[in-house]
């Protein structure tokens, strides 16, 4: 591990993380007991210049979204300025950290650097970086242009697995590599992209947020940089093979720069911060990450642990000793162990579609009855299996559909409410349990679920959620943006003794609530076997 910084306290030490998501930019400081201590956000379609929607500008092609790059900058200009009237104490901040949405890609205009190193304080960051990048619109997570680059770029690589054991995810077209390969093939004929051979940097939104903060271009790092599809993730370097395919000949590997640990302490703040709103000039920056190993951060898992994101969509997120790529989900370095790895999955079909079947079986949509329901089946639903998709599926791949099994194996139309309700809640909590194990997770006897998101509220949910992975439910009273907040800790870790673990680091963070422990006997007897039969169903 590299040698930490030392860096002179003040009495009375904060710690920083930005957040820079779709449709905000949000800002949590804590203590050195890391109890929060401010927190303030700017909604990005507020800036009503920029004419977004939800953060975003969609094109009339319907794939292609993009955000203006420099509705990034202003607001990074209007969150600090609220910050000063309202009396923010930048004086006392020892180091800072952020994240961003991932995959999302900044174009830096040749010069923009030398911009950067000479910031004058009299003036706005949008109003000197205005003409500092090569494209005004930087690609996001929700374009979907790019399926001919996937392809492309999976056969360069010699298939869709081979290039997940490299990068640690199959070709997607949110990813970063595919954005910049359509970007080089159609910078002769599209208006918007005539520019990008003079791009002197390629960020991604997270390291684009560092460099404002540090005054000069910030590397990316080993985490965030594995949702490109060009980082190779077990030699923590760019593929050379993945770089080549994307932009033949462009040197894109001196564009990106050499990645680096998440943990990296980059430098000190720039001078431009310090004259400008009081920053010390001993306030460090930390390198940023992507949003969803921030958040890894935030909910501070361990080896072993699980969170599940309950929201309109699911995700799972854990923690991995080993790299298993595999053809759906995705594998990332970790961004607080560059040793080990985290490993992420995405459903689409998650509270919207438990909400959709709530409404169809209940009177007044109501979850209580819902739950009254639940209660009328056993677990393991007498073996019915059901896979429903109110939305096209990624994980797996799949259209709308509802598939049900009886006991016997056998393919049948329908079932009564209370067995369809236990069918919808089991057969989604199975395929997380099936995919994560498929992606490396093992469950131990210290593992905890972390629940979030709305339905982690809902106690019948949650106790089939602890049986099915044979783990302890917890929930956390969400008073901070998770993002944001392991940015936090991430800032605090950094400048800690060479040698000291993030967990260590965050030993005085809030405690979650433990909400239910599992019925290990129904995981053996009822739970693992219906696996292996959902796991044969769904194939």
């Amino acid at each position: 591990m590299e040698a930490k910084v030392e860096v002179k306290k003040p009495a009375l030490p904060l710690y920083v993380g930005l957040d820079l998501s779709t449709q905000q930019l949000k800002v949590v400081s804590v203590d050195e007991r890391l109890r929060v201590t401010h927190e303030f956000h700017v909604v990005l379609d507020e800036l009503q210049e920029f004419g977004t929607v939800g953060g975003v500008l969609e094109s009339e092609d319907g794939v292609t979204v993009t955000s203006p790059t420099l509705l990034w900058v202003k607001a990074v200009d209007v969150l600090l300025s609220k910050m000063q009237e309202e009396g923010f104490p930048f004086c006392r901040v020892v180091s800072l950290s952020g994240s961003g949405q991932q995959h999302g890609s900044v174009y830096w205009r040749e010069g923009a650097g030398e911009i950067l190193t000479h910031l004058q304080p009299s003036l706005s960051l949008h109003e000197q970086l205005q003409d500092s990048f090569s494209l005004d619109q930087s690609p996001v997570w929700k374009d979907s242009s790019t399926s001919q680059q996937c392809r492309e770029l999976e056969e360069a690589l010699g298939g869709p697995l081979s290039l997940a054991h490299v990068t640690g995810s199959r070709a997607y077209e949110r990813f970063t590599g595919n954005q910049i390969a359509k970007i080089f093939q159609r910078k002769e004929g599209v208006e918007a992209y005539k520019e990008f051979d003079s791009t002197e940097r390629i960020s991604l939104v997270s390291s684009f947020l560092a460099s404002l903060f540090l005054g000069r271009y910030a590397s990316i790092d080993y985490s965030d940089g594995s949702g490109m599809n060009l980082l190779d993730i077990a030699h923590k370097k760019w593929s050379s093979k993945a770089l080549e395919a994307c932009a033949p000949g462009f040197d894109l590997e001196a564009r990106l720069g050499d990645p680096v640990t998440s943990s990296s302490v980059l430098g000190p703040i720039s001078p431009y911060y310090v004259d400008k709103f009081g920053f010390s000039s001993s306030c460090q920056v930390v390198a940023f990450t992507g949003d969803n190993p921030s958040s890894l951060a935030g909910t501070r898992l361990s080896a072993g642990d699980v969170t599940i994101s309950l929201g309109t969509s699911d995700t799972v997120t854990f923690w991995t000793s080993s790299a298993q790529p595999q053809l759906m989900g995705h594998v990332f370095v970790n961004p607080v162990d560059d040793s080990a790895f985290m490993a992420m999955l995405c459903y689409k079909n998650g509270s919207k579609t438990r909400e959709l079947f709530r409404d169809r079986h209940t009177n007044n949509n109501s979850w209580k009855e819902f739950n009254h329901l639940l209660d009328e089946t056993e677990a393991g639903n007498s073996g019915n299996i059901g896979i429903y998709f109110a939305e096209p599926e990624i994980t797996p791949t799949a259209g709308t559909g509802e598939y049900r099994w009886d006991r016997s194996g056998a393919p049948i139309t329908e079932f009564p409410p209370e067995v369809e309700l236990r069918a919808l809640v089991e057969g989604q909590f199975m395929a997380k349990w099936v995919h994560a194990q498929r992606l490396g997770h093992t469950i131990t006897a210290s593992s905890r679920i972390l629940a979030t998101g709305g339905a982690s509220g809902n106690t019948a949910i949650l106790q089939i959620i602890a049986d099915i992975f044979n783990a302890d439910v917890y929930v956390q009273e969400e008073t901070a943006n998770s993002a944001s907040l392991g940015a936090a800790y991430r800032a605090k870790h950094a400048l800690m003794p060479a040698g000291t673990q993030f967990a260590e680091a965050v030993q005085d963070a809030p405690e979650f609530t433990k909400a239910l422990s599992p019925r290990p006997h129904l995981h053996f007897q009822v739970y693992q076997p219906l696996c292996k039969r959902y796991a044969m169903l769904e194939s």
